[in-house]
């Protein structure tokens, strides 16, 4: 992991995720044009944010922690670039869902 990303932290219920890479071949070995690649909505939590306040000063921790692989919507997300490599900020509500190891 990059030193600049190690130090990150996102605040409140924020999570930083890497979108896995976009398949590039088909499974019969045809090569898939750029323009063509469907988007990747799978990816990998890096790091996540300590929670929401609610009004009562109580803080909800997020739902995922670093290393989950989550599914993430079609749209959203703030794109993050550490050191040429593209990450996404989401909430933690935003994201659909989590797969088990």
């Amino acid at each position: 992991m990059a030193g600049a990303l190690k130090r990150f932290i996102p605040l409140f219920d924020r999570v930083l995720v890497e979108r896995f890479a976009a398949e590039t071949k088909t499974k019969g070995g045809i090569m898939i044009p750029e323009k063509a690649q469907s988007k990747v909505l799978q990816a990998t939590v890096v790091s996540v944010g300590p929670g929401f306040r609610q009004e009562n000063g109580n803080t909800v921790p997020c739902s995922v922690k670093a290393g989950d692989k989550v599914l993430l919507p079609e749209y959203g997300g703030t794109k993050i670039t550490f050191e040429d490599k593209d990450y996404f900020l989401f909430r933690d509500g935003d994201i659909l869902g989590k797969f088990d190891s």
